[in-house]
C-alpha cells in the first residue's frame, strides 16, 4: 500500500483599481475645495467667465472653477466654508513675536490649506513621467500599471491579462488558485497535473478520511489504481500480474484465469508448439555439463488437470497459492491441449484435449506446465521443473525444501537471463544448438517481451517465500560465490548449500 499526498496551497488575489480609485478620491477633495475659492478675489486671469485652470497636487489633475459671487452660497454653503476656513487657518504658521498672521486674503488661506496638508503649491515638473502615489510595476511584464484593475498576490501586483496558469498559459481569472513552487495554476489545471488518476477506472483516485491520496501500486510495472480494485472482481493477468484496464478486456483462458493482450502475444497454447522450447532448454542444460540422459515426457495442461496431477503426487513441495508447473513422478492419466485454441471476442474456442497415460520408467514420470502463458515464462517453468527431473535422476535425495526449490530457481533464473540479457555469462557456450536457438529467438524478441522477461526474474528475486525465496537468494549466493557445479557437488554430500 502506498500512500501519497500533493501539496496543495489556495491563494486569494487581491482585486484593486489603480489610478481610477486615487482620481475619485481627489475629485472628492476639489469638490471640497471649491467651495472654499467661490466667490474670492480675483486670483489669476478669467476667460470668458471661467477661472483659468490651476494644477494641484501631483501635476496631472485639473479644475475648473465657475466664478460666483459670494451672494450666490446658500447658507449651508457658508456654514460649510467658515468650517472648512476655521481648521487650516488654526493651524496657521505663527511669526517669531508670537501673534497669528491674520488671513486677510484668498492667496493666505490656499497656502495655509496647502501647507496644513502638505501638498505642494506647485505642481512636479521634474520629470516627464507623473507617478501616482503607490506606483506599482507588474510581476509578468515588469511594466507599469496604469489606470484599471490590477491584482495583489504572491507579494507582487499584476495586470489581469499577465497572471496566467503555468501549465494553459491563460489568466487565471478565479478568486483561488494552486501554486507549486513559484508557479501558479487553475486549481483543474493543478489536479490535472498532479492528482493521480486510477489506471483501471482512470478516474482521480479519491482521497481517504485522513485527506491523502491512497492508491495501490504494483512494484515493478508501478501500476496505480484505486484501492477498491483489489476487491471489486477486476480480473488481474496471471502471467504479468497488471489489473485489467477498462478500457481493454483480457482475455479469458476459461479456467479461472485471464491474460492480457501483450501476454496473449507470445502465449504457448498446446503442447506441439511447446516441444521445440523444451528442447532448447535440454541443450541449455547439456551445455552446463548437465545432460539428461532419459527422455522426459513433457505435456501442456490447463489448470484442474494440473491441480489433479498434483493431488496424485505423492511426494513434492508445490508453491502455493498457484503451481504452474508439476515434476510427475507417479504414474497418472493426465489430459493435455492436443489443439491450441482460438480467440472468439474474449475468449478462447476450440480447445481439444488427449489423455496420456503416464506410466513410471524412471525417478521422473513428465513434466507438466500450464498452457497460456507467454513464452519466457513458458521457459522458466520448464527450467525450474527440469532441475528437479535432473537432481531425482542423479540420485540427489532427502534434500530440504529450500534447497532443492532454491537451486531449481537459481537455474530458471539463470536461462531467463540468457534470454533477456545480452552477453549474460548465463549463457552456455559448450552446446552449439543452444547457442544457435537463443541467439535466433533474441533477434526477434520485441523490447516487450525483454521487459516480461526482466519481471518474471523479479518476481524470482523478490519471492516472500521461504522455500522459493529464501532458498533462491541463499542458493544464488552460493553459485555466484563458487560457481554451480562446486554449489552442486556440495550439496550431494551435506544437503545444504556452501557458505
Amino acid at each position: 500500500m502506498s500512500s501519497s499526498q500533493v501539496t496543495h496551497f489556495s491563494q486569494a488575489c487581491i482585486h484593486g483599481h489603480s489610478a481610477s480609485s486615487y482620481a475619485e478620491r481627489k475629485s472628492r477633495f476639489m469638490r471640497w475645495l471649491n467651495k472654499i475659492f467661490k466667490g474670492g478675489s480675483n486670483h489669476g486671469t478669467t476667460t470668458n467667465g471661467q477661472q483659468q485652470q490651476q494644477f494641484l497636487g501631483d501635476g496631472n489633475m485639473a479644475w475648473h472653477a465657475p466664478g460666483l459671487s459670494a451672494d450666490g452660497r446658500s447658507r449651508t454653503e457658508n456654514k460649510e466654508l467658515d468650517h472648512s476656513m476655521a481648521v487650516p487657518l488654526a493651524e496657521a504658521p505663527r511669526k517669531r513675536n508670537g501673534y497669528k498672521r491674520p488671513a486677510d486674503s484668498d492667496e493666505d488661506l490656499a497656502r495655509a490649506l496647502q501647507e496644513s496638508m502638505n501638498m505642494p503649491s506647485h505642481p512636479p515638473y521634474s520629470s516627464s513621467q507623473t507617478y501616482f502615489r503607490g506606483y506599482r510595476l507588474c510581476g509578468g511584464c515588469n511594466h507599469g500599471i496604469g489606470s484599471g484593475n490590477y491584482l495583489g498576490c504572491m507579494g507582487a501586483f499584476w495586470h489581469p491579462e499577465c497572471f496566467c496558469c503555468h501549465a494553459c498559459g491563460h489568466p487565471i481569472t478565479e478568486h483561488e488558485f494552486s501554486l507549486s513552487g513559484k508557479n501558479p495554476y487553475h486549481k483543474s489545471c493543478f489536479k490535472e497535473m498532479h492528482h493521480p488518476k486510477c489506471e483501471v477506472c482512470h478516474q482521480f483516485i479519491p482521497t481517504n478520511g485522513a485527506g491523502l491520496i491512497e492508491y495501490r501500486s504494483h512494484p515493478f510495472w508501478s501500476q496505480k489504481y484505486c484501492p477498491s480494485h483489489e476487491n471489486d472482481r477486476t480480473a488481474r493477468c496471471c502471467s504479468c500480474e497488471r489489473l485489467e484496464s477498462w478500457d481493454s478486456r483480457y482475455v479469458s483462458l476459461e479456467d479461472g484465469r485471464s491474460l492480457c493482450f501483450e501476454c496473449m502475444e507470445s502465449a504457448i497454447m498446446d503442447t506441439g508448439d511447446c516441444q521445440s522450447l523444451y528442447h532448447a532448454i535440454r541443450d541449455y542444460y547439456e551445455g552446463m555439463n548437465m545432460k539428461l540422459d532419459q527422455q522426459i515426457p513433457m505435456l501442456l495442461v490447463e489448470r484442474q488437470a494440473l491441480n489433479e496431477a498434483i493431488e496424485g503426487e505423492k511426494n513434492g513441495y508445490h508453491h502455493m497459492p498457484e503451481t504452474r508447473g508439476l515434476c510427475l513422478s507417479e504414474e497418472q492419466t493426465v489430459s493435455s491441449i492436443h489443439k491450441r485454441p482460438r480467440i472468439g471476442g474474449n475468449r478462447l474456442i476450440g480447445m481439444r484435449t488427449h489423455q496420456h497415460k503416464l506410466t513410471r520408467k524412471c525417478e521422473v514420470t513428465a513434466i507438466l506446465v500450464l498452457y497460456g502463458l507467454p513464452r519466457l515464462l513458458t521457459g522458466s517453468i520448464l527450467a525450474h521443473e527440469l532441475m528437479h527431473g535432473w537432481l531425482r535422476l542423479k540420485g540427489y535425495r532427502n534434500l530440504s525444501p529450500e534447497v532443492e526449490e532454491g537451486i531449481c530457481q537459481v537455474l530458471s533464473y539463470m536461462w531467463l537471463e540468457s534470454e533477456v540479457m545480452p552477453g549474460s555469462t548465463s549463457m552456455p557456450s559448450t552446446s552449439t544448438g543452444s547457442s544457435s536457438y537463443s541467439s535466433s529467438k533474441k533477434g526477434r524478441k520485441s523490447d516487450l517481451e525483454k521487459k516480461l522477461g526482466e519481471f518474471f526474474m523479479h518476481v524470482i528475486a523478490h519471492d516472500t517465500s521461504t522455500a522459493y525465496g529464501e532458498g533462491f537468494r541463499a542458493a544464488n549466493a552460493a553459485v555466484n560465490r563458487y560457481g554451480l557445479r562446486r554449489t552442486l557437488d556440495h550439496i550431494r554430500l551435506t544437503g545444504n548449500f556452501p557458505v
